[in-house]
């Protein structure tokens, strides 16, 4: 069996399990004797987390124009929004004095509105799903005080600060985020099928791959127009392999930056740690048979995405199995797809 049918049985074998949602995958090693698709190359699905990616591309950007440096306030760039209780240290409100940096991090004790339970259990995503709804930046920070802040400096996973730059974004490019992202990277690298799920978008939600809670498919649009710079791009096997390219070749990041922000790794949970406004997913070898697999940079998303490089084997990886309960299960398709590649 050569390579290609290697790959393409580890895939077979995830959407003919029964738990996935559909399944859209490819890989491709960068000398070109690898490149794989299963599923429509054109088909659009939902990126969810992924999308931070996309946001640390134009902070990136931002920084190069000289606009943000990366130590500076977050408040500097947004006077009129209220950041008090959201980060504290020892009784000491610090939303004033939360960087630029230790939001794309996860190290400014941000909460995370989306998944982070309130005084009440309940969790944005649980709720939306039981009945969809939209929101706004003033509830995310709302539902943010009511779980209260964590602890600056270490990591937190937090929505939350993504929502934060998504403004941050809006206030120094003057302009909605959707159009930030259009005009700076899907214009530029002639991504066609790539943007941002907003309000106006609801009409065509149905022609996105659905993704799966369970065994459940999810229709939640107006929940998807509103999380935004958070995890609301759609895109493609094709142009997320073109955005990544581009992420890492130097055309939107340049090589200092991208340096920078693959550094001061520190744990989220395992096993992905995270960087400045990128991740990296790490398999210790006592869980993968003892077989070397390399690290992982790029990104992931709760609905079953991942868009990784592995600089150790040139290999880069985009795909979605649409499914959110089994969050397991692209990274171990990620890791035995990488592994058959290995092989040839």
């Amino acid at each position: 069996m050569d390579t290609r049918d290697k790959i393409l049985r580890e895939i077979g074998k995830v959407a003919s399990g029964g738990r996935s949602g559909e399944v859209l995958w490819r890989m491709r090693s960068d000398d070109g004797a690898i490149d794989v698709t299963y599923g429509d190359a054109n088909r659009p699905f939902f990126i969810a987390s992924a999308t931070k990616l996309y946001v640390t591309a134009i902070l990136a950007q931002l920084h190069a124009e000289g606009l943000l440096p990366w130590d500076s306030p977050i408040a500097t760039y947004l006077p009129d929004l209220d950041l008090w209780g959201l980060s504290t240290h020892q009784g000491r409100d610090l939303g004033s004095e939360i960087t630029v940096q230790q939001v794309m991090a996860h190290t400014a004790g941000l909460p995370d509105y989306f998944e982070g339970k309130r005084p009440d259990s309940a969790t944005t995503l649980a709720q939306a799903l039981d009945a969809d709804f939209a929101w706004d930046l003033g509830d995310v920070l709302t539902w943010s005080r009511e779980i209260g802040p964590g602890t600056p400096g270490k990591g937190r996973y937090s929505d939350t600060g993504y929502q934060i730059l998504g403004a941050v974004i809006e206030s120094l490019d003057a302009r909605p985020f959707a159009r930030s992202v259009h005009e700076r990277i899907c214009t530029p690298l002639g991504l066609g099928q790539t943007y941002v799920f907003s309000i106006g978008d609801i009409a065509r939600y149905g022609t996105v791959a659905p993704f799966r809670v369970g065994n459940h498919p999810v229709t939640i649009p107006q929940a998807m127009a509103s999380v935004q710079a958070d995890g609301g791009i759609v895109s493609t096997l094709a142009d997320g392999m073109r955005f990544l390219d581009a992420f890492f070749d130097g055309t939107l990041v340049d090589p200092a930056t991208l340096q920078w922000m693959c550094s001061d790794w520190h744990r989220i949970f395992f096993p992905l740690e995270y960087g400045n406004g990128i991740m990296r997913f790490r398999m210790p070898s006592v869980l993968t048979g003892f077989r070397r697999v390399p690290p992982f940079i790029g990104h992931s998303g709760a609905s079953g995405v991942v868009m990784f490089r592995t600089p150790d084997l040139g290999i880069t990886v985009v795909g979605t199995v649409n499914q959110a309960t089994h969050r397991s299960m692209p990274y171990q398709l990620m890791v035995r797809t990488t592994l058959a590649a290995a092989s040839r």
